[in-house]
């Protein structure tokens, strides 16, 4: 049955309900004329006349009379189910779907979605932690987070905050091996690097080099594809490596971490957060995007300043 057909039995049992054809026109939004068309239609599609029609009221024929009795539930049925797909999309309950990368996302998001949860016990996370870029549409993501601008030209996207990466060690390892004091003395060192999860490719240390981030392999004593190992690695002192803020910065404040050659750090790179729709969002999903860029848009938990980099440096 088609969607006009639908539209036609809503205005008929409207024109019955208020008896006239002009008051459900009006209800509806729609003219007279449109409105009568839209009834007389339907007679025509199912072969009766369903209305008396005078100047001073309407009477249902019995072909007519059947149709309303039959037609009401469905149409009430109707209401009730376009009356709760409004309500989802202004209450903040239910799924909440969230993608983003596996390398340093779950430091990040884990207490804001935390915080999130517990102010709204009704919201149903449903987090997929992937480093390959996946399709949105297909997802049916409701947020997103990557490192880098998105390939996909159909999201919105806000930069939250700079990615430093930065190059260093636990105590006892400088204490045995020594701070280097340039890059070339790197080669001397015992070096981590990580592989990506995907490719399995080495990934390149990023080095800002006269305002230029080039980048440089390493020759790795350890390499992993998780970024926990490779925290983990560094902090027992088996190796110095290159960590991202967000997942340095509080061992960094806590002496646990001490950065080197500051001067090298580079943050060119930013975590962005992309959503698909400024005006069509459930109201759990611009919520959520609220909190995110409240806690994380540069975040002086996770970014360090230059002077905070240093003041470490020299402990």
């Amino acid at each position: 049955m088609a969607f006009n057909t639908f539209k036609a039995v809503a205005t008929f049992a409207q024109a019955v309900e208020l008896g006239s054809i002009r008051q459900a026109a009006l209800a509806q939004g729609i003219t007279s004329q449109a409105a009568s068309q839209a009834i007389a239609q339907l007679e025509q599609d199912l072969g009766v006349r369903l209305l008396h029609r005078t100047t001073r009221r309407l009477s249902l024929t019995e072909e007519g009379r059947c149709l309303l009795e039959n037609s009401l539930p469905a149409l009430a049925a109707l209401d009730r189910s376009l009356a709760l797909v409004r309500g989802l999309k202004d209450d903040i309950s239910g799924p909440l779907r969230i993608v983003g990368p596996k390398t340093g996302l779950p430091a990040l998001l884990m207490p804001v979605l935390d915080e999130f949860c517990r102010s709204h016990p009704g919201i149903q996370p449903e987090v997929q932690l992937d480093d390959s870029i996946g399709n949105w549409v297909q997802d049916r993501v409701d947020i997103g987070f990557r490192i880098g601008p998105s390939p996909d030209k159909n999201v919105i996207g806000r930069r939250l905050l700079p990615v430093q990466m930065i190059i260093c060690a636990a105590p006892r390892y400088l204490e045995i091996h020594g701070v280097p004091a340039s890059l070339d003395e790197l080669a001397q060192h015992r070096c981590s690097v990580y592989r990506h999860a995907t490719t399995e490719h080495i990934t390149p240390w990023f080095l800002k080099i006269d305002n230029e981030v080039e980048q440089r392999f390493m020759t790795p004593a350890f390499s992993t594809n998780e970024a926990e190992m490779e925290l983990q690695a560094v902090l027992a002192g088996l190796v110095i490596g290159q960590l991202a803020n967000f997942s340095a910065a509080s061992h960094i404040r806590a002496g646990r971490l001490i950065p080197v050659l500051v001067e090298h750090v580079s943050d060119d790179i930013g975590l962005y957060v992309y959503y698909g729709s400024r005006t069509s969002q459930p109201r759990r999903v611009r919520a959520f995007l609220d909190l995110v860029l409240m806690r994380l848009k540069e975040s002086p938990d996770i970014v360090l300043s230059h002077a905070e980099l240093h003041a470490a440096a020299r402990r």
